[in-house]
């Protein structure tokens, strides 16, 4: 899915972005090489941030427990 349209960013490139260590849609972006544009992305973009990150945090949890 499409994300940004003005810079062609997917969804799975955001999700990306955010593994890496990109807590907001400026700093996804900027891992593609791109900046905002018209900005109506943004929330969806930061959406999918937040769950990508709220996953990873899950993630740290499990795994700390089971050590």
């Amino acid at each position: 899915m499409i994300v940004c349209i003005c810079n062609r960013i997917t969804e799975s490139e955001v999700r990306k972005a955010a593994r890496c260590g990109a807590a907001s849609p400026e700093a996804a972006y900027a891992c593609q090489g791109c900046n905002v544009q018209c900005g109506c992305c943004l929330d969806f973009a930061q959406d999918v941030i937040d769950e990508e990150l709220g996953k990873a945090k899950h993630l740290r949890l499990v795994t700390a427990r089971a050590a």
